[in-house]
């Protein structure tokens, strides 16, 4: 049952078992995660997973696949009607880091970490979906750069070393470290756009707070 008292319907349980799987799957890997693990996970029987999953390689790229939704609907479309390309990509860098370090979508962590482990046309597909992300930073560079908004540097190396930036967020990041989410998008976007906001130091770079570190004593990152 759902918190609301009735049956979840199809599409709710089929997000339910795709979201308990990306979970065990982030925490395990994906060879170390078993379906019958997963099924467990969701409270269902081996054949009920299956009812709703071919096979495991086919519910890795109906993760990855709705993680591409959901970075769709948090990151670009928020940022689609932005006129001034430095402010698109300062939002767009925004969305991304806050993405995949609030924990809230382990499907957009797989795309990255299990990102070789699809073969053939699944992975083509999820393959052009992410290049799609590519090419609307490169456009945005592309338009900051011709507007002499941003250095002449190339928008595909623009491009890649925003995503190399972002992207490898999640291997480091620790909710109860020294830096806030918040902080680190600061920090982010002050190396690699100009005039972040007001309040900014003189070389336009918004000083980092400390913040408590975390009670076990650990140096966190």
């Amino acid at each position: 049952m759902t918190p609301t008292g009735r049956k979840p319907d199809e599409g709710e349980r089929y997000r339910t078992i795709l979201e308990t799987a990306a979970r065990l799957i982030c925490e395990r890997g994906y060879e170390g995660t078993s379906m019958q693990e997963i099924a467990a996970a969701c409270r269902m029987t081996k054949a009920g997973l299956y009812h709703h999953i071919q096979n495991k390689e086919q519910l890795l790229f109906a993760i990855m696949n709705y993680g591409m939704d959901v970075f769709e609907e948090q990151v670009l479309a928020p940022v689609q009607d932005v006129v001034d390309p430095v402010e698109r990509l300062r939002l767009t860098m925004r969305n991304n880091i806050h993405l995949v370090t609030s924990g809230r979508s382990k499907e957009v962590i797989i795309i990255l970490h299990e990102h070789a482990t699809l073969t053939g046309e699944p992975r083509e597909f999820i393959d052009r979906r992410k290049k799609r992300y590519v090419r609307f930073l490169e456009d945005a560079f592309a338009d900051a750069i011709g507007q002499g908004l941003l250095p002449g540097v190339d928008p595909t190396v623009a491009a890649f070393s925003f995503l190399g930036m972002v992207l490898w967020v999640y291997k480091w990041f620790k909710p109860d470290g020294r830096l806030t989410e918040e902080q680190i998008a600061d920090g982010m976007v002050a190396m690699i756009l100009p005039g972040l906001k007001a309040g900014a130091d003189a070389n336009g770079t918004a000083p980092l707070r400390m913040v408590p570190r975390a009670a076990s004593g650990e140096e966190p990152q």
